[in-house]
């Protein structure tokens, strides 16, 4: 979407007991993604690195395409520091398009923002 939508779009980082949240608000789309992709990068782009990002999806009324290819990259670049992109809260319509993609399975996702960093190692 351009224009207004876009106008409508948020991220916000916030510190959480359980490491770094990006709360996403509106639409992620081809004109937001890029916006997503810095705050996830920004979010990562601390000493040490967190080993859980995770996304709150709440507030996202749609994703497209280059919303989920936005996130997909952000959770390999995660994943290659050494951390765990989780997605959190997913609305409807974003749960629909992770289920139909397939991207539901190599996501983490949460009906909730976890409260504490879930252990991520095996035993």
């Amino acid at each position: 979407m351009t224009g207004s939508a876009a106008g409508r779009f948020t991220t916000v980082a916030r510190e959480s007991s359980g490491g770094p949240v990006v709360e996403v608000t509106g639409e992620l789309d081809y004109d937001t993604a890029p916006r997503v992709r810095v705050a996830l990068e920004d979010a990562l782009a601390v000493a040490p690195v967190p080993p859980i990002l995770v996304v709150d999806l709440a507030g996202v009324t749609f994703c497209d395409s280059s919303g989920l290819n936005a996130l997909l990259q952000a959770r390999i670049d995660a994943q290659g520091q050494g951390s765990v992109l989780r997605l959190a809260r997913p609305t409807p319509a974003v749960a629909r398009l992770l289920e139909i993609t397939g991207a539901g399975q190599v996501f983490p996702v949460d009906p909730d923002v976890p409260a504490t960093v879930p252990d991520t190692h095996a035993d």
